[in-house]
């Protein structure tokens, strides 16, 4: 596969964001952006996804953190599926468990050309800080309507809100992982009966 990097800008009367991706990376992570709750579980991303990332982004924050954490899961999505490329000796699909404590959620991931979100998450709290955890499902909404993906995220347990809200970001950079990795038996190949995706 080519160098599977991306870089995306998205501006609109709400937010200005870009994002930098390097599917192949190490995970360094660089964040600016107004929501430091989420710069803390975008860096999960990164390290547990192995993953290069760079997100800038400002934001009507002033209103609340909505429009932000959205448009930031929509253009992360975007830059996605810009440096995934043709899929051809494409993994396809990831899944990972993740505990963190007494919290573990699995996270399940298709690059299947379809979007579509299934997430039960029964949150302990409402925020973690100011952080609104509905936030979580607006993220991973707006990234799966612009990477064209599948994937179910079901939070299995927790008692604590800020490890509910953590295990699901780390699960899901360990299922990008595996799914946006090369499978050397599929070189060349199209991973899909249809012959496209």
């Amino acid at each position: 596969m080519a160098d599977r990097i991306a870089t995306v800008t998205r501006n609109t009367l709400e937010s200005q964001i870009t994002v930098t991706v390097n599917l192949d990376g190490t995970g360094i992570a660089n964040f600016n952006t107004p929501v430091p709750f989420l710069n803390h579980m975008l860096d999960q991303i990164a390290r547990h996804g192995l993953v290069d990332l760079d997100i800038q982004a400002v934001g009507d924050t002033h209103i609340d953190d909505h429009h932000t954490v959205e448009d930031i899961g929509i253009t992360l999505g975007m830059a996605v599926a810009e440096a995934i490329g043709d899929k051809k000796g494409l993994t396809r699909y990831g899944h990972a468990y993740v505990p963190l404590d007494e919290a573990m959620s699995r996270v399940v991931l298709d690059f299947s050309g379809r979007p579509g979100l299934i997430m039960k998450a029964d949150f302990v709290r409402s925020h973690v800080g100011t952080f609104d955890v509905d936030l979580t499902r607006e993220f991973f909404q707006g990234f799966v309507n612009h990477a064209l993906v599948s994937m179910h995220i079901d939070n299995l347990r927790g008692a604590n809100a800020h490890h509910q809200v953590e295990t699901i970001f780390k699960a899901f950079g360990r299922a990008l992982r595996v799914a946006a990795s090369a499978d050397p038996r599929m070189a060349g190949v199209m991973p899909s009966t249809k012959g496209t995706l």
